[in-house]
């Protein structure tokens, strides 16, 4: 889209044919403000204007207000006079940013122009003159082989300010933000502000900073306190820290580089497995539990067949001296059942293939029973893996804590979800009770403690964890993430000339290897594992709690069974009594 604004139609026309001809879009207008518009898409916009026509000067004036000449736009200027005459009377005071696309074309006598383009690196910054090239008539155009690509031919800033804004949560920050020291104490900004003074180098600009204590939120005026707001007022070029990948920012705010891969999440020791489950009925599996009850009631079985065929052996040789006249099924039962437990029993078989029997029943049960007691002695030793989502969290007998910074505070309270609701109205703010919002050193000392979930900035949690940890207490920590941002972002104005230069810029840092080589000065990984069982585990009576809920189940049962055999035992004793009076009085 093409759009002329001029004072003489007449030559315009002459333009307006061969453009057309090229199947461009093009219109010609008056030199007046009122008729100042664009075209979407506003990146297909070049506006030409006369000089030398009558209200060009308030025309540029008002197009400036409306913010035309900021990128996408583009601009052909034609004027007669002296060049730095033209810059001062109409340019001097309009936002020709390093972003803008103006191109000054000076009519000179001899059948020559000269092609010029201006910008400023600020607003209140003076005019920088590009020399493009020129054109004649008979030689046509030559562009002295300047850079086509302006943010290369602008990269150089030449030491002009950049207003940078940095967060700081903590005062003494300001007194290490370079030297690596307390790493874990605003670690996003001790990154960021490395990162950024590097920007400035590439760009050769000078960094004026300025420190907030907040990321920024919106008011209940609609408006932004903290790094955005000076974001949003323009007191701040760009800001110093990086912060989170929100969609409500997007109307404020431009993000446009990633420097800091960091995370928040939900840390904590994996519970051992006795807490989650039942440990004794874990070591087989349920085919083996059936083979195993099946096998018990086959050789219970044939030990009743056996212990009969003797009964009638005996019998049938007249033998009276056998202890078993009759085979009893609970004394069966109790064969069978003892060998499960490792007990022997008052009556078993005498014969050759009793024995052989009982025999097989005893060392099939002891290999059972062998490997059962291995695989309790390693599963009492095992930690779960069950507590995976946030669900399981929820539903889990973890305790749970959140790092006392500006963000949790501001983002707990209104997460989305029913589950993430739950976590905070139930386990991280109850109501009626202080809130679990702690020191980073609190939250890690109680994970270490166990049965205990903390959300932390994983990066600089598992610093501390480090310095104090054992070895051994570092192979069960697990993750899980709360927080469903991408990782946090530099943010810029909102339609700021700086955008395509800073995103360069970053983007050299990040080939360069600077940005990777800071964040991994500051930045701990997640400890690896190098000796999980060198350590010597307690058992405590959570671990043995099926167990000894089996012994407490037992010995109520036992206590009902002995009362009611009192109380049949004295109820037979009465009746003899009776029978006794009324048969034999005399006595």
């Amino acid at each position: 889209m093409i759009t002329e604004y001029t004072c003489n139609y007449k030559k315009s026309l002459s333009l307006f044919k061969q453009l057309s001809e090229l199947n461009l879009y093009v219109r010609i207008l008056k030199v007046n403000p009122v008729f100042l518009s664009h075209v979407n898409p506003t990146n297909k916009n070049l506006f030409i204007l006369n000089l030398e026509c009558e209200n060009s000067t308030e025309f540029l004036r008002k197009s400036n207000q409306l913010n035309y000449f900021a990128s996408p736009y583009k601009w052909l200027i034609f004027h007669s006079k002296p060049l730095n005459e033209t810059i001062e009377k109409n340019f001097k005071n309009l936002d020709i940013l390093i972003d803008s696309d103006v191109t000054l074309c000076q009519n000179l006598h001899n059948d020559t122009v000269a092609v010029t383009k201006i910008f400023k690196y600020r607003s209140n910054y003076p005019i920088e003159i590009e020399n493009a090239g020129y054109w004649t008539k008979n030689g046509g155009y030559n562009d002295l082989d300047m850079e086509k690509i302006a943010v290369r031919r602008r990269r150089n800033m030449k030491g002009a300010t950049l207003n940078t804004c940095v967060v700081v949560t903590n005062n003494d920050t300001l007194n290490h933000l370079t030297d690596k020291r307390d790493k874990h104490i605003d670690s996003i900004t001790k990154v960021d502000f490395v990162l950024v003074n590097h920007l400035g180098d590439i760009v050769n600009a000078t960094l004026n900073f300025s420190f907030v204590s907040s990321w920024g939120y919106k008011m209940n005026d609609s408006h932004w306190n903290g790094m955005l707001g000076c974001l949003e007022r323009k007191e701040a070029d760009i800001g110093g820290t990086a912060l989170f990948f929100v969609a409500d920012r997007l109307d404020v705010i431009e993000y446009i580089a990633m420097v800091t891969p960091t995370k928040s999440k939900f840390v904590f020791r994996a519970p051992k497995l006795s807490y989650v489950t039942n440990v004794f009925t874990l070591p087989f599996d349920r085919q083996v539990w059936i083979s195993t009850f099946f096998l018990v009631i086959l050789i219970g079985l044939l030990i009743n067949y056996i212990l009969k065929w003797e009964i009638y052996k005996k019998k049938s040789e007249n033998e009276t001296s056998y202890a078993l006249q009759k085979v009893d099924q609970v004394e069966v039962a109790l064969i069978s059942f003892g060998a499960v437990c490792q007990q022997s029993s008052t009556v078993i078989p005498t014969s050759i293939p009793g024995r052989i029997t009982t025999i097989l029943l005893f060392i099939s049960l002891m290999f059972l029973y062998t490997s059962y007691s291995a695989n309790i002695v390693a599963l009492l030793q095992s930690s779960s893996s069950g507590i995976r989502t946030l669900e399981d969290l929820l539903k889990s007998r973890l305790q749970i804590g959140v790092f006392d910074t500006v963000y949790n505070r501001h983002y707990f309270p209104k997460a989305k979800g029913a589950v993430r609701r739950a976590i905070y109205e139930q386990k991280v703010a109850p109501r009626g009770q202080k809130d679990h919002f702690m020191p980073l050193e609190e939250g890690v000392r109680k994970i270490r403690e166990g049965l205990f979930a903390f959300h932390m900035e994983t990066g600089v949690g598992y610093k501390v964890i480090g310095e104090i940890y054992q070895e051994y207490e570092k192979c069960d920590l697990q993750e899980i993430q709360y927080y469903d941002f991408t990782d946090p972002h530099i943010a810029i104005q909102k339609n700021s000339p700086y955008r395509k230069l800073f995103k360069i810029g970053f983007r050299k840092i990040w080939e360069s290897g600077l940005q990777p080589r800071e964040v991994n000065l500051i930045y701990t990984k997640k400890p690896t594992c190098t000796s999980r069982n060198s350590s010597f585990i307690n058992v405590g009576l959570v671990d043995c709690y099926a167990a000894i809920m089996v012994l407490v189940v037992g010995v109520i049962i036992s206590l009902l069974i002995w009362l009611l055999e009192l109380i049949f035992h004295k109820r037979s004793l009465v009746k003899q009594r009776a029978y006794d009076i009324k048969n034999y009085p005399k006595y």
